[in-house]
């Protein structure tokens, strides 16, 4: 019987990856800034893009905003915690 692998949630950085992702994708790479607060129903992430970088982040019909979610989600899954991702 296999045995389920457990990755210690300390060990497992949300903000870098997202980060990493977010980036390439805005025109003003070093207006991103990702913070992390940890509430009663899990962590949020709070992505914080330049104004002018929201529409990108978004994506037409929110495809964009629902994938880096989606990323975040699955690693969140591996550390078993709930993670959800706000962009302003």
């Amino acid at each position: 019987m296999m045995e389920e692998n457990k990755v210690p949630t300390a060990d497992i950085d949300f903000k870098t990856p997202l980060t990493d992702l977010v980036r390439p994708i805005v025109d003003t790479p070093d207006a991103v800034n990702v913070t992390e607060e940890e509430t009663e129903s899990g962590l949020v992430l709070t992505l914080t893009v330049a104004e002018g970088d929201v529409g990108m982040i978004i994506g037409k019909h929110g495809k964009i905003a629902r994938a880096l979610r989606t990323v975040v989600k699955a690693a969140a899954k591996i550390s078993g915690k709930k993670v959800s991702v706000e962009i302003k």
